[in-house]
């Protein structure tokens, strides 16, 4: 019988079938080949590229720059680094502070080129997601290895461990990410985590989210009101188009580095450029950077700021509020406070390491956002509210009480039964008396009779 095989006839012998599947074979393998160069290289070639479009853009409207294909594409390969977190070394001194909007770019097109390869392979479980995060995560090493090599010798050095190591750690965050849905990880790890504890994850999820929101509201409140500084800086800081456009580009890729620190203002550690020194309770000004973003940092200190301290412990009740009914027991509802309050100081903890580092070795250097003082705040702030909130707000399981003590309800029921008792008592009383009174009188009625016959046959006689 003839059947239908990639479009051709063939015959259904062992022969035919074999060299068929063998054909199959190939054709999988080099399609897979083909899918996993193109994760491989895909989000390494549009990173570097992007980087180099950028300084492009920089170099060629810059008064007094002169531009170059050969310097451009050779500056993308430390600003591919910085981006993906790798610490660089500019005429022998550390720049570790990097911005983390790069980052954050780079983490979301490596986690949906991963997502999109698994698709494409049809992938649908962890095992077989392991060759596309393996593929990545090989590229990424590799590509940061070789650029942190080509760039010894020259103004700007990486180390090359560090451009092996930190590529390699988000890329195998990011693709684990991108693959955890199609290949069935997700729902593998959600298998081995208990109802008690997936919901304090996802409340702790959210924790941050409200807490990243927070500090993105203080920031926010602090660029309102100096608008008149950043102009300031971008008038006279910044002369020329290519100037003002490298500082707003700066300020922009270092957003997030400015709302991490806002929220560990709000918090109540602050953070510190230096000598300078931003907090609620601890307050050091002086001179800053001529960084527009900077604009936002206030001159003087003023009274209501431990007030902003209410807003994580805000956050900490509605923690505590979304799990008072977690479960009837206190200690399983405690439980998901402690795992969402982990979620909250472990995510904040790598944030704010993240954000802050050295600075060239300058007046400013370095900048600390307290990584452990803003983890223990935030246990403080959401975990120990939270806590109280889900103890006491929760419901609380029936207990028996000592032998020979009776509650309320109880003490309602045995009147009820004594009563009960008492009624039925009652009326057994009253059907039996008229049966124990029925013999008497038929008995005194007999006694009458019988005495009353002697009687009358005396008469008789």
């Amino acid at each position: 019988m003839a059947v239908l095989r990639f479009g051709l006839p063939v015959t259904e012998s062992d022969e035919d079938v074999a060299e068929f599947e063998y054909e199959y074979d190939a054709v999988s393998l080099g399609c897979r080949v083909r899918v996993l160069a193109m994760a491989t290289i895909g989000p390494l070639v549009t990173g570097y590229a992007a980087v180099a479009a950028l300084l492009a853009l920089v170099t060629a409207v810059a008064p007094r720059a002169h531009f170059s294909t050969a310097g451009v594409l050779a500056a993308a390969g430390p600003g591919w680094l910085a981006a993906h977190q790798v610490p660089l070394r500019i005429d022998g001194h550390e720049l570790g502070a990097l911005p983390l909007l790069p980052t954050i770019a780079a983490l979301v097109l490596i986690g949906r080129t991963a997502s999109g390869a698994a698709a494409r392979l049809e992938l649908v479980t962890p095992r077989q997601g392991a060759q596309v995060v393996l593929a990545i995560v090989g590229g990424h090493a590799a590509f940061g290895l070789g650029l942190a090599f080509l760039c010894a010798g020259g103004p700007v050095t990486a180390d090359p461990l560090a451009g092996l190591y930190y590529p390699l750690l988000l890329a195998a965050v990011a693709a684990v990410a991108g693959v955890a849905r199609q290949c069935g990880l997700l729902e593998l790890a959600l298998e081995r985590v208990d109802a008690v504890a997936l919901r304090g994850l996802r409340v702790g999820v959210l924790a941050v989210v409200a807490l990243l929101a927070a500090g993105a509201a203080v920031l926010a409140f602090g660029m309102v009101t100096s608008i008149p500084t950043a102009r300031n800086l971008f008038a006279h800081n910044t002369p020329g188009l290519g100037n003002g456009l490298g500082s707003l580009l700066l300020s922009v890729a270092y957003l997030p580095n400015a709302v991490i620190a806002g929220t560990c203002f709000v918090a109540g550690p602050g953070f510190a450029l230096g000598d300078v020194s931003v907090g609620p309770l601890d307050f050091r000004g002086g001179p800053v950077p001529g960084l527009p973003l900077l604009a936002a940092l206030p001159e003087d200190s003023a009274l209501w700021w431990p007030l902003l301290i209410a807003l994580p412990a805000g956050i900490g009740v509605v923690v505590g509020r979304l799990l008072r009914d977690v479960a009837e027991e206190p200690m399983a509802r405690l439980r998901a406070v402690a795992v969402a309050t982990g979620v909250v100081a472990l995510v904040f903890v790598i944030l704010a390491g993240s954000a802050g580092g050295p600075l060239g070795g300058g007046p400013w250097d370095p900048v600390n956002l307290r990584a452990a003082s803003l983890s223990v705040a935030l246990v403080a702030w959401v975990g120990m509210t939270g806590a109280g909130v889900a103890w006491f707000g929760g419901p609380r399981p029936e207990r028996d009480g000592p032998e020979g003590l009776l509650d309320d309800e109880d003490w309602a029921e045995e009147d009820e039964d004594l009563s009960d008792s008492e009624e039925s008592e009652e009326v057994e009383d009253a059907v039996e008396a008229p049966e124990s009174e029925e013999p008497e009188d038929t008995a005194e009625g007999a006694e009458s009779a019988d005495g009353d016959t002697p009687d009358l046959a005396a008469e008789d006689d």
